[in-house]
């Protein structure tokens, strides 16, 4: 007994006697061994190596150069592998490859020689009234700017977790598999940078005041959200029809009216995304959390809302704030987390008069939600079956429709992104077509859609519902369970939009390539 009494007490002695401040984590500042780089104009690839002891990652200037990272070595090195595409303008470029680690921001300067003139000249020819070159902003030094630039095109995991039978949420209910790894593998293959996984909590939620989460279901969604950091992915998870309609627990129709309810919301928003938060507190800055989906009383931005004095959109602006400070006082990596602030029915045009971004502890970490399925009739219902300037007059929505959809991304970029503020469309589509003719205008409409995303500096997150054949609501791409292409209808639609996402072409050159 008292050698095991003296043995313990010399353990004791040794580690009272340890250090007092143990050795703390060698900070290395950022540093790059090269700040400018040139290339002719077939293009190809050079290095850089950055030193840093934190995260890195990086922000291309622009859709002709991309980077990837090499293993990081022991001495906080890692090789940057920067890939230019061949010019084929007649004019020499320039942009910038922003190397970025915690609140340290390096650019290292990216020109290219001219190359040869093949019509693709950046919009001086005919553009059909199509509009010149927009540049946007500096984001200097703004996390959530450089966020939005690596956000760029997305996929929506739509009617999955956010399907929901008899007020329960189910993976299954809406009739898509379960997911698998091979999903998320064969969408960052297809060219995608971010997946949407919306999440609808109904029937998983214990009583008031903890409002617990259901383990089973919260492991289920940290599962498929480790699917998409495995593959490479942002990903991006919400509460999305818990507001559905105000049918469900975010009641925003009786919120406005009864300051009770109102109270009660804003407990139940904090305490629920507390525990969403701290399950996630862990993971890196490719995980983004968007506050709600599509909050409306039911009447889709044209119910009360119009009428009540801004009750809703002051209720709305609450919640959002309550998300915030739910977020960030759950600590970890949230933070400093980038987080998603929805406007009313996500509508950019009840934005202008309505939304307010929340305050926030931390600086430069909040982007807006907005998103964009115009024209309806075009895009979801399916009334008509051509879009565009080419398009025969009975068979597209009356006006000039390039134009009309354009507008959408001038209202973003006068409004919020000249501004500053980032945005990102949370969700956009067009439905499947059965002919060729109907799938060649589909196309044209997701290119000319993803360049005037590019364009002007909103990432956007295609809609897939996992609904197949064709017309209304059916907006089956890519298959939810394996990540194989619903169809070669569905292959081709896709291509036609992360091509022209990721592509030198300009708006104007997709313009003069529609279908005849």
């Amino acid at each position: 007994m008292r050698k095991i009494l003296y043995i313990l007490s010399t353990l004791i002695l040794a580690i009272s006697c340890g250090p007092e401040n143990p050795e703390q984590p060698e900070i290395v500042k950022l540093s790059v061994d090269k700040t400018s780089l040139e290339f002719t104009a077939e293009g190809g690839e050079q290095t850089i190596t950055v030193t840093a002891s934190e995260s890195l990652y990086l922000v291309p200037g622009d859709n002709w150069i991309s980077a990837r990272k090499g293993a990081k070595s022991a001495d906080h090195k890692t090789v940057v592998t920067v890939i230019v595409q061949n010019n084929t303008v007649a004019k020499e470029r320039q942009t910038r490859l922003s190397v970025v680690a915690g609140e340290e921001k390096i650019y290292v300067e990216i020109s290219q020689e001219a190359g040869k003139d093949n019509g693709g000249n950046g919009g001086n020819g005919d553009d059909g009234g199509q509009g010149g070159s927009w540049t946007v902003p500096e984001n200097n030094g703004n996390l959530a700017w450089q966020f939005a630039e690596r956000l760029g095109i997305g996929w929506n995991m739509g009617n999955h977790f956010d399907a929901h039978n008899n007020g329960v949420s189910g993976e299954t209910f809406w009739g898509n598999p379960k997911a698998t790894q091979a999903t998320f593998t064969k969408v960052k293959a297809a060219g995608f940078n971010t997946v949407r996984i919306p999440v609808t909590w109904v029937g998983h939620i214990g009583p008031a005041p903890d409002y617990k989460i259901e383990e089973a279901w919260l492991d289920r969604v940290a599962e498929v959200v480790g699917y998409a950091e495995a593959a490479g992915l942002n990903a991006i998870i919400n509460m999305h029809h818990d507001g559905a309609d105000s049918q469900f627990w975010l009641d925003i129709k009786t919120a406005a009216k009864n300051p009770d309810v109102q109270k009660q919301i804003l407990e139940q928003v904090g305490a629920m995304w507390g525990q969403i938060a701290d399950k996630f507190k862990d993971k890196g800055d490719f995980l983004i959390f968007e506050a709600f989906n599509e909050i409306h009383d039911g009447g889709w931005g044209w119910g009360a809302n119009r009428n009540d004095g801004g009750k809703q959109y002051k209720c709305l602006n609450e919640w959002n704030q309550a998300f915030v400070n739910a977020v960030r006082a759950s600590g970890g990596q949230n933070a400093g987390r980038i987080l998603g602030i929805p406007a009313y029915c996500t509508n950019v045009d009840i934005s202008l008069e309505s939304f307010v971004m929340p305050e926030d502890t931390a600086k430069d970490r909040l982007m807006m939600s907005v998103h964009c399925y115009d024209p309806y009739d075009y895009t979801l219902a399916a009334k008509k079956s051509e879009w565009g300037h080419t398009a025969e007059s009975s068979k597209k929505v009356n006006g000039d429709n390039e134009s009309d959809l354009r507008k959408v991304f001038e209202k973003i970029y006068k409004n919020y992104i000249s501004k500053g503020i980032p945005v990102y469309m949370g969700e956009f589509g067009c439905v499947n077509r059965a002919s060729a003719r109907e799938q060649a205008f589909q196309q044209y409409y997701l290119k000319y859609y993803a360049k005037l995303s590019k364009t002007y500096g909103v990432p956007s997150i295609i809609w897939d519902n996992g609904a197949k054949g064709a017309g209304e609501e059916r907006h089956a791409f890519i298959n939810h369970g394996t990540g194989a292409y619903c169809s070669t209808e569905a292959k081709a639609a896709i291509e036609a939009l992360v091509s022209s996402y990721t592509n030198a072409l300009t708006i104007d050159d997709v313009y003069r390539n529609a279908p005849k």
